[in-house]
This record gives structure tokens, sequence and C-alpha cells, in this order.
């Protein structure tokens, strides 16, 4: 999958205050067709942690789902998920790909246009650009970006002639959004409260990249 442009339009990105919330909200996206889980987890990692990793490993398995883990790259080695998302503060791309190898997935945050050049010049695999607007499902949020944000961004990327890799809009996103992101260049986007919420809204998401 590595640096392959079929990537999944739409990343579903874990959330939940207990492991046991996390597994429902997971289950639920593959159960209505997520084809891309992020296993965010931002609080103590332990043996229960490396469990559930495990766990999830096996139902993007059976679903056929890519699975990626948010920053902790030694439990994605571990249980032979399929990559890695890096942000900004995080292990840099370079030695993630040391302890991964070739073939896993590596994305990267980005707020800025120095971030996306950044992430290219790493070899990102792709890059989660955002937010998008304010959501309450992340801590420490980098400044707001909106559309004109991402409009600028893309423009100066097509401007200078840069192949970036594919970029994922993400924080607070909304379905209406999709089609004004679709048009300036956005690859996919990456959703959590949107698909807890409304899980059937997945197939609605996913018709809107056709």
């Amino acid at each position: 999958m590595k640096r392959d442009k079929t990537y999944s339009r739409l990343q579903y990105i874990s959330d939940g205050e207990t492991l046991e919330l996390q597994e429902r909200n997971i289950r639920q996206a593959l159960a209505f067709g997520a084809n891309w889980i992020q296993l965010r987890w931002k609080k103590n990692k332990d043996e229960a942690f490396e469990s559930f990793a495990k766990n999830v490993r096996v139902l993007c398995t059976k679903h056929q789902a890519c699975f990626i883990i948010n920053d902790h790259v030694d439990t994605a080695k571990k249980v032979e998920a399929d990559g890695v998302h890096l942000g900004l503060d995080d292990m840099s791309v370079l030695d993630a790909r040391r302890i991964l190898g070739t073939n896993k997935i590596i994305g990267g945050t980005a707020n800025t246009l120095d971030h996306v050049l950044s992430r290219t010049e790493e070899n990102c695999d792709y890059i989660g650009l955002g937010p998008f607007r304010f959501t309450s499902t992340k801590q420490k949020l980098s400044p707001i970006l909106g559309l004109d944000g991402y409009q600028e961004i893309t423009d100066l990327l097509t401007k200078r002639n840069i192949s970036a890799p594919p970029i994922y809009a993400i924080g607070g996103i909304r379905v209406n959004d999709i089609s004004d992101l679709k048009e300036i260049g956005i690859h996919g986007v990456a959703v959590s409260g949107l698909i807890n919420n409304d899980p059937k809204i997945i197939q609605t998401i996913q018709s809107k990249w056709l």
C-alpha cells in the first residue's frame, strides 16, 4: 500500500475515553464499511493497550481494512500494523521508517505549508492537514485552517509544481464540506466524531468521492 494514491478516501480515527468504548466504536465503523482505521490512544500505554491493538489488528484483517496506529511506532511493529501516523511532536518519519521498514505506511500531521513541504521531503506516504475547523476530540488544537487555508496551500503547491503525498483534511469535517475539499484537490478526509455519532454516514461520505 506504500505510496499508493488509491488509499481510501476516508480514515476513521478512533475515539473513546476507555479501550472498551474505543473497541465498540471501531467495530461499529468497520461494520458500516470503514476500510481504514487509525487507532488513536493518548493515555497510558500498557499491556492492556498492546492487547487491544492486537485485537484491532485482527478486526481490521477480518474486514480487509487498513490499520494504522497513531504515534506508537513500537506497538505498530509488535502487532504488525499496516503503518503509523506521526504528529508534529512525535518520532521523525526517518526513524519510524528504520524501525518499521520500507513497506509500511507512514503518515504525518501538518498545519502549514512549511509542514506540508517538510513532510513531502521526509517521504511521508500521506499527510493529515488540519484542523479544518474546531473539534473537541483533540486537545492542543493547532490554528484552524478553514477552506481558505486549504485552498491557499493547494494553490501554492500547484504554483510551485510540487507533488505532495495524498492530503487528508481533518478536524470537524462535515459531509457538506466534502465537495469543496474534493474540488481543491484534497485526497480524502479523516473523521472521528462524525462517525461515532452516526456510523451509517460512512457510506454517504464514501459515495461523495465517486
